[in-house]
């Protein structure tokens, strides 16, 4: 016969409610200490990694260089002012006063009604693409040549005509002279019955092919006319025309 003590506390039953509670009381202790170890961790991930390269131009291969593949091309025009012609008298002067035109005899001594003439041929250099615009300029007085023409009365008497012709590279021109400006010459400045100023602009467009496949071949003229005054003796002047080139048709 068992015998209950009055110091003796009775069991006190654990119902449903209760053990909820320390389940859910255990959850969390369990993840609080979760995320007291994770501060300060570092998770590392273990990813695949691979790039892809392409290049503007030609790779090498066996130790051979590769080749570029973007770039620009060659523009180049040049002159040749010999008389008579030279095919080695190709020069580039890209700054006033540029080549020197050789006149017929006679240039520093005109007298009025007196003309003279000189060539100048222009082709484009081997590699280089075409000039489809070709202009000449009205002429200017050229830099470091001293002159002698008070007020430019010489230079506004003087006359001026041009004309032009296509031909073959190095190829002679036709005698730059008097029998250049007949009816069927191509004319740049002037006509065959008319001069203009020295200062007069060309009327022309004329092309180059690309790879000096072709020379333009121009002949100058210029001329005192036969009223010239009095005034005009022992004058000199030095014009100067620039060929302005483009690889564009402008």
């Amino acid at each position: 016969m068992s015998q209950t003590s009055e110091f003796d506390a009775p069991e006190t039953p654990v119902g449903p409610s209760l053990k909820k509670r320390s389940t859910k009381q255990k959850a969390f202790a369990v993840l609080a200490a979760g995320l007291v170890l994770g501060v300060g961790a570092t998770v590392t991930l273990a990813v695949w990694n691979d790039s892809e390269w392409v290049v503007g131009g030609t790779a090498g291969a066996g130790g051979d260089p590769g080749t570029p593949g973007v770039g620009t091309s060659t523009f180049e025009v040049q002159q040749n002012t010999s008389s008579p012609f030279a095919a080695d008298g190709w020069t580039d002067e890209e700054t006033n006063p540029g080549g020197s035109l050789v006149f017929t005899a006679g240039a520093l001594t005109l007298t009025p009604g007196d003309s003279i003439y000189a060539p100048v041929s222009l082709s484009t250099t081997d590699g280089s693409v075409a000039a489809p615009s070709v202009r000449l300029s009205g002429a200017v007085d050229a830099t470091n040549i001293p002159t002698e023409d008070a007020d430019g009365l010489l230079a506004d008497a003087l006359q001026l005509r041009v004309v032009v012709a296509t031909g073959a590279r190095d190829a002679a021109p036709a005698t730059c002279s008097d029998a250049s400006f007949g009816l069927g010459a191509t004319f740049v400045v002037g006509s065959a019955t008319t001069t203009a100023a020295l200062d007069t602009a060309g009327a022309t467009v004329d092309a180059l092919a690309a790879d000096s496949g072709n020379q333009l071949n121009y002949c100058f003229e210029i001329s005192l006319p036969g009223d010239a005054p009095d005034t005009l003796q022992g004058r000199t002047v030095a014009p100067a025309w620039q060929f302005v080139s483009s690889s564009e048709l402008i």
